[in-house]
C-alpha cells in the first residue's frame, strides 16, 4: 500500500520535475538548532528544528496527504523538565519549581534563572534538597545520569503511590450525622475559634500566654466536630480568606491534627494533645513583623533568619502557660523538622522527632500550600496532595503521611475532577474505604463547554459506571464558584 498519493506538482527546486516520492521511514529528525543560552532563557523556547539536510526547506504541496515530518513536531514539554539534586544545580539553570513548600525557602518566585553564587548558597542553606529545572529556559544538565526524574515519570510514580495507599485503606466506623448539618455546626465553631486564637496571639505579642483554658475549649469543640464528620470541618476551614490566614491557619491545623490522630487510632487524650499542638504550633509568629510575614518578595538573609526563629519564640511564649502539655510544646518547637535531618531548628532526624511533631509537620504544610496568602494563591487540594507525595521521602514520616492521605482523601472534599464521561465534577463526600470512588456532583460538560444540571453520583455505586480520570484546576476553565456546589445554602468560608 502506498503511504500517500503520488504528487504531480512541479518542484521548482528540481528543474521542474515532479516532487519525488520518499520511502517510508526516510524522514528523520534533523539536528537541533538551539538559540544562544541567554536568548533561549529570555524567549522561553521549546526548541528550534530544521529539516533533514538532504531535503530543501519549502512549504508542503497542498495536494499531498502526508503526515508531518518528525523535524516539524516540537519536543514535548514534559521532556524539558527534569528533577535534580541541588548539589547538581548550576548558575544559568532555570528553576521551574522547588521540591518543597514555599515555607522551606526564602525565594518569593519559584521560577527564575540561577544567576549568582549567592543564589546557590541560599538554596543550599534552605530545607530544599531537589528542584525541577526547565532546560528550554536555561542550562541543561551535563549528564542525564544525574537526573532524578522527568515530569512524566514523576507524575506516574505519584499516582501509583496514591493508588497503593487507596488499596491499603481499612474500614472505619461510619459517621452518625449528616454532613450538611455538621457543616452548619462547624461554621459556628470556626467563627468562635477565630476570636480565641486572635486573643491568644495578642497576648503572645506582649511576650507570653498565661493560660490555654479557652484554647482547650476550642480544641474540644473541633475534636468533637471531627469525630462526628471530619470532612465537614476540614473542608470548611480550608476556605479561609488571605486576610484571615494567620489566625485561621491555626484552627485548620488543629482540625487536621484531630482527624489524623483518629486515623492513627490514638486515644482521646492523645487526640486532644494533637489538636492543642496544632492550635498552638505557630504562636511564635505573633512576634514576627508583618513586613516579614507578608512580604511580597524574596526574604533577605536577616529576614529569613527571623522567620525561622518562630518555633523557638513560640516555645518561650508558652513555656509558663497553664494547661500546655510537654507534647504540645515539643510540637511547637519541632514542627519544621524533617525525617532526613534537613529541617530546623535542631536538624532532628527520623526517630529523634516525636510523633505529634511529625504529624504537625504534615498538617502544617498541607494547610499552608492550599491557603491563599497576600503574596501567593494556594494550590487546589488535589494538586497539593500530589506535590506532597512527591516530596514525602525525606520530608515526612512515611506511615504518618499515608495516614494523612487516608484522612483527607486522594480527592479531598471540594476537589474539581474530570470524569470518564467528559464531565467536570466537584467532590462532595469521600468514602473512607474506597478512596478512588468518592461521591461527586457533576455540573459541566467538556464536550459542549456548558454548565449542565448538577447531578450527584456515587462513583462505584449501584448503576454508576463513571470514574475519575484526572483532576482539574478551576481557573483553567474559568470556574470561580466551585465551592458553592458542595457547601450547604447559606454556608460561608471561614
Amino acid at each position: 500500500m502506498r503511504p500517500w498519493p503520488r504528487c504531480t506538482q512541479a518542484d521548482p527546486t528540481n528543474n521542474g520535475e515532479p516532487f519525488r516520492e520518499l520511502a517510508p521511514g526516510s524522514l528523520r529528525r534533523g539536528p537541533t538548532v538551539r538559540a544562544p543560552r541567554p536568548e533561549r532563557a529570555r524567549r522561553e523556547l521549546i526548541g528550534e528544528m530544521r529539516p533533514f539536510p538532504s531535503l530543501p526547506a519549502r512549504a508542503p504541496c497542498a495536494k499531498c496527504v502526508r503526515p508531518p515530518v518528525a523535524a516539524e513536531i516540537p519536543v514535548k514539554i514534559m521532556h524539558m523538565r527534569k528533577r535534580i539534586s541541588i548539589s547538581d544545580l548550576r548558575i544559568g539553570m532555570f528553576i521551574e519549581e522547588f521540591c518543597g513548600s514555599w515555607m522551606d525557602h526564602p525565594f518569593w518566585r519559584a521560577h527564575f534563572v540561577v544567576e549568582s553564587v549567592n543564589d546557590l548558597e541560599r538554596i543550599h542553606g534552605s530545607g530544599i534538597r531537589e528542584v525541577w529545572i526547565d532546560v528550554s529556559k536555561g542550562l541543561d544538565v551535563e549528564s542525564e545520569q544525574i537526573v532524578v526524574a522527568n515530569l512524566e515519570d514523576a507524575e506516574a510514580e505519584v499516582e501509583q503511590q496514591l493508588k497503593n495507599v487507596a488499596a491499603s485503606a481499612a474500614p472505619r466506623p461510619r459517621r452518625e450525622v449528616d454532613k450538611t448539618g455538621e457543616l452548619e455546626h462547624a461554621a459556628k465553631i470556626i467563627a468562635d475559634s477565630r476570636q480565641v486564637v486572635a486573643d491568644m496571639f495578642g497576648e503572645a505579642r506582649l511576650g507570653s500566654v498565661r493560660s490555654t483554658d479557652d484554647a482547650a475549649t476550642v480544641v474540644d469543640n473541633i475534636a468533637n466536630s471531627v469525630a462526628r464528620h471530619s470532612a465537614a470541618m476540614i473542608g470548611l476551614v480550608r476556605l479561609k480568606s488571605a486576610d484571615d490566614y494567620t489566625f485561621m491557619h491555626s484552627v485548620a491545623v488543629c482540625a487536621l491534627m484531630s482527624a489524623l490522630a483518629r486515623t492513627l487510632e490514638l486515644d482521646e487524650a492523645q487526640i486532644r494533645d494533637a489538636g492543642m499542638a496544632g492550635l498552638l504550633h505557630d504562636v511564635g509568629k505573633a512576634q514576627i513583623p508583618l513586613t516579614v510575614l507578608n512580604k511580597p518578595g524574596t526574604l533577605d538573609d536577616e529576614e529569613w533568619k527571623t522567620m525561622r526563629s518562630h518555633p523557638e519564640r513560640g516555645l518561650a511564649i508558652l513555656r509558663g502557660a497553664r494547661g500546655v502539655t510537654p507534647t504540645a510544646l515539643d510540637a511547637v518547637l519541632h514542627h519544621h523538622e524533617k525525617v532526613d535531618g534537613s529541617g530546623y531548628p535542631h536538624h532532628l532526624a527520623a526517630e529523634q522527632i516525636a510523633l505529634v511533631a511529625k504529624m504537625c509537620s504534615v498538617c502544617d504544610v498541607y494547610d499552608a500550600i492550599t491557603s491563599d496568602r497576600p503574596y501567593k494563591a494556594g494550590w487546589q487540594p488535589t494538586i497539593a496532595l500530589r506535590k506532597m507525595t512527591e516530596w514525602a521521602s525525606g520530608h515526612f514520616d512515611d506511615t504518618i503521611f499515608k495516614a494523612f492521605v487516608k484522612t483527607v482523601g486522594i480527592y479531598p472534599i471540594g476537589s474539581l475532577v474530570r470524569l470518564e464521561s467528559q464531565r467536570l465534577a466537584v467532590v462532595v463526600e469521600n468514602d473512607p474505604v474506597h478512596l478512588l470512588q468518592p461521591t461527586v456532583k457533576a455540573f459541566f460538560s467538556l464536550r459542549s463547554k456548558m454548565h449542565i444540571a448538577p447531578s450527584l453520583i456515587k462513583l462505584g455505586g449501584k448503576g454508576s459506571e463513571d470514574r475519575i480520570v484526572g483532576y482539574e484546576d478551576p481557573a483553567t476553565h474559568g470556574l470561580t464558584r466551585v465551592d458553592e456546589l458542595w457547601l450547604p445554602p447559606g454556608a460561608k468560608a471561614a
